[in-house]
């Protein structure tokens, strides 16, 4: 991505960034430390990447406040107390220039029901469906073969991207962020046996997304059973992530991708889901409770827990027992010849 900003223009975005050294005037990209060049900006956001600063090429460096080095001649440190919030104000300014929101209005090709509503500041994208009584808020944009349900609501300032599915009666607020084929309010998965056959459970209730919330590309939330399935403010959800019917998500929860909550589980504010994550259905995870990749949980989580492994376990007790495992075949060899041993001692 080409960028063309000044040292003075970024301390300009930052409340507390303080310039050390003095070097280009203008910049033009961004780049990691280890492959930057002297016309680009990088930053120091992990302290793993530590040793990679003073040799770094970049003509300006964002670091920690702290950080103990000096930039060298013809090089720029921009201290601030936290890097990579600041490389993240730095973009949105970027992604505000590339992706200036499109004029508003109603793409010729977009469908629209005579009875939707939608604001006059809304962006329709071409393609884009509109079903009856569905309501689309001031400012949102729906970038293109966006499906919006009968009676769905869209609030105030929302980004859908293209081929994103909202259904029938679901409702996101304000701010979200849908990203590429992410659906909701799809069919809970819901069967009961009858006989030797599956006879399908309808599911009549809704998704609510509450406001601020940004979902990923191919992420999916199914509609309740009854009532509703709830993403609540300012969660985050990576992509290609399964929600299921009737759960409930707390306020600003993250969960990474490939991670699967089963039916009717509660996640209360703060929760973290790693990756690949598998959450059984009718439990709860406690308020700031951790779950690291590939996780299995078939159980409540206390509040602030850390867990891994499948079954989950505390993490510590999964880090001692994957030591323990590496020492099995030793422990093979050391049986086995006291058994041996036993045996001989037993003959005579």
């Amino acid at each position: 991505v080409s960028v063309a900003l000044s040292v003075e223009q970024i301390v300009s975005m930052l409340e507390d960034a303080e310039v050390q050294g003095s070097g280009a005037s203008v910049l033009t990209g961004i780049a990691s430390l280890k492959e930057a060049q002297a016309s680009d900006l990088a930053f120091l956001g992990n302290l793993k990447y530590l040793k990679e600063v003073p040799v770094c090429s970049a003509g300006a460096i964002i670091v920690p406040k702290d950080y103990e080095g000096v930039p060298q001649p013809g090089q720029v440190f921009i201290r601030v107390a936290q890097p990579s919030l600041a490389l993240a104000l730095i973009c949105d300014h970027i992604e505000q220039q590339l992706q200036p929101p499109p004029l508003p209005g109603i793409h010729p090709s977009a469908v629209v029901d005579p009875h939707a509503d939608i604001a006059d500041s809304a962006v329709i994208g071409p393609g884009c469906i509109i079903g009856e009584g569905a309501r689309i808020g001031a400012r949102s944009v729906l970038r293109g073969q966006v499906f919006i349900g009968r009676h769905a609501v869209v609030g105030e300032d929302c980004w859908c991207m293209p081929q994103v599915t909202l259904m029938d009666y679901c409702r996101i607020g304000s701010r979200v962020r849908l990203n590429p084929g992410v659906v909701i309010g799809s069919d809970g998965f819901g069967y009961e046996k009858v006989g030797n056959s599956l006879r399908r459970e309808p599911q009549i209730g809704i998704v609510v997304i509450e406001d601020d919330v940004e979902i990923g590309a191919n992420s999916v939330i199914d509609r309740a059973r009854f009532n509703e399935t709830r993403i609540r403010q300012g969660t985050k959800i990576d992509n290609l992530v399964q929600i299921a019917h009737n759960v409930t998500v707390g306020r600003n929860c993250i969960l990474v991708s490939q991670a699967g909550i089963s039916g009717s589980t509660i996640l209360e504010d703060g929760v973290v889901v790693g990756g690949q994550a598998g959450v059984t259905g009718h439990i709860t995870l406690g308020k700031g409770a951790q779950l690291g990749a590939q996780c299995g949980v078939g159980k409540d989580i206390e509040a602030g827990t850390l867990v891994s492994g499948s079954p989950a376990l505390p993490f510590w007790l999964t880090r001692r027992t994957d030591a323990l495992k590496k020492q099995l075949p030793q422990l093979f060899k050391r049986v086995g010849k006291l058994e041996t041993f036993i045996e001989a001692l037993q003959d005579n």
